[in-house]
């Protein structure tokens, strides 16, 4: 059959990269392929969907050179960043301009409109809603009906479920099975479950750009298994290997000791002046790990906002025992990682990144060399250490963020959605990392979809549902009385 697109020794640098990103690297599609493209974080799969595609060099100018390429006269592309593709401030607006472009009459748009919204579980009252007033999981939700309204041939999917939760990434999948029937889908993701009941053959590549495999999904992960594992990449059953081999620390659950680094009574949370936060009394302890679940768009980033104080809040709030006031600094005591990396970036290198919040406290020169290499070598990023934050990868950037907000060494971390993006070895060098930052005494708040981080890390689980606490329990399911802190 003929390849519906195709690269023949493709090379590619990005500015100020010495080695090459690709070097020879060949790859033909065929019509109606469903294909999964593996690889650890920075190896260049998402590089290669634009180049597939055409987006590189057409729309973003890389340095490049290839013996033949094919683009395929009909595509659909999915941005690992929703918020990277969307060209209007509204839902409506935003699907209306694909349609416009197809040329569909104005009477016919709504109608598609909600269609669209309906096949992606997109559930809002208003279509003309603010896109940036979505949650992460919702704004990917909008940005795969885009693509989906422009009724392509061929879809390019760069890991469309990230931000979504359990029953969200399994609605995706299935909508994308429906309708990918006679497409041909071209995948990045980390998340296996549902993503291979869809595809046929895997492209697996090293760190270094280049292809280790190529064939049908149950050969590649039969005989390159131990290969993926050595290279830190995502395989079925991992999860396992990696309960059986990791040290556990037990944990006990002693009597509580005050004050609380956090308590909350009649706590709420304002977003353009409506209600969107309400606690009515919790604390948090020392030494706790609590994973935050819910469906998207049920409030669990606004709750973080809300204890950083980035949106107005009322009712009561202490750190160990103190009143916060709107007017006391929190990053003495907390950290922030946000979902979107790129947010939280205020400088020109990785390197002058880690070390910007110590070089504010003006921390000693030798101190601060000393725990930024430390932190370049824990989350892999050396050899990028003089790069500009916005040229890694999203995996990359992920890990930059992290590296940047536990700098100081503050004793509350409040993180959301942190292993997004994030390959098999560096998803679980953080998780080590962050057991030993709780093991110290410190607090651990995050947001996550992933319920096998929550069965095997977390201490307690908060359930949020429309901005409320409806459950505060332990991972078996018992409700909290007690909070757990390290032996």
């Amino acid at each position: 059959m003929e390849s519906i697109a195709y690269v023949e020794d493709l090379r590619l640098t990005f500015p100020g990269d010495q080695p090459l990103l690709f070097k020879d690297v060949s790859c033909h599609i065929k019509k109606g392929e469903k294909i999964l493209i593996l690889g650890p974080s920075g190896c260049g799969k998402s590089t290669l969907l634009q180049v597939l595609c055409g987006i590189i060099p057409n729309s973003i100018e890389v340095p490049m050179k290839v013996k033949k390429q094919q683009i395929p006269e009909e595509w659909g592309y999915v941005f690992q960043n929703p918020d990277t593709q969307f060209c209007m401030p509204y839902v409506d607006e935003e699907l209306a301009f694909v349609l416009e472009n197809l040329q569909i009459p104005r009477n016919q748009m709504e109608e598609r409109i909600k269609r669209l919204l309906v096949q992606v579980g997109l559930e809002l009252e208003d279509i003309h809603t603010n896109i940036q007033t979505l949650s992460g999981g919702m704004k990917q939700r909008l940005a795969i009906a885009s693509s989906l309204a422009l009724e392509p041939d061929v879809l390019f999917l760069d890991e469309p479920t990230a931000m979504l939760d359990p029953v969200g990434t399994k609605e995706i999948w299935e909508v994308i099975k429906k309708i990918g029937g006679d497409k041909t889908l071209i995948i990045v993701e980390h998340k296996l479950e549902d993503v291979l009941e869809i595809v046929d053959r895997v492209i697996l590549f090293n760190e270094a750009g280049e292809i280790m495999a190529d064939g049908l999904k149950a050969e590649v992960f039969s005989r390159y298994k131990n290969l993926m594992l050595e290279q830190g990449i995502w395989y079925p059953g991992f999860w396992d290997h990696f309960v059986q081999n990791f040290e556990w620390s037990e944990r006990k659950v002693p009597q509580v000791t005050n004050p609380p680094s956090i308590g909350l009574k009649k706590f709420k949370g304002y977003r353009q002046k409506k209600e969107r936060i309400n606690i009515h009394d919790i604390q948090v302890y020392p030494g706790e790990w609590i994973v935050i679940k819910g469906k998207n768009g049920a409030g669990k980033s606004t709750l973080l906002h809300s204890l950083m104080q980035f949106i107005k809040t009322t009712g009561r709030y202490s750190l160990f025992g103190d009143i916060v006031t709107h007017s006391k600094r929190l990053d003495k005591h907390m950290a922030f990682v946000f979902q979107n990396p790129e947010l939280q970036f205020v400088t020109n290198s990785v390197v002058e990144e880690i070390a910007y919040s110590l070089r504010i406290e003006k921390r000693n020169e030798r101190e601060i060399s000393k725990t930024v290499e430390e932190l370049l070598q824990i989350f892999q990023l050396k050899k990028h250490q003089n790069k500009h934050p916005y040229q890694l990868s999203m995996g990359q950037k992920r890990r930059l963020s992290v590296a940047a907000s536990i700098v100081r060494g503050q004793q509350i971390l409040l993180l959301d959605e942190p292993t997004f993006g994030l390959d098999l070895k560096n998803t679980f060098a953080l998780l080590t990392l962050l057991e030993k930052y709780r093991q110290k005494n410190k607090t651990i708040i995050m947001v996550s979809h992933d319920e096998r981080i929550e069965a095997n890390f977390a201490t307690r689980v908060w359930m949020i549902e429309d901005g409320k606490l409806i459950k505060d329990l332990f991972p078996d399911g018992t409700k909290v009385k007690r909070c757990i802190v390290p032996v």
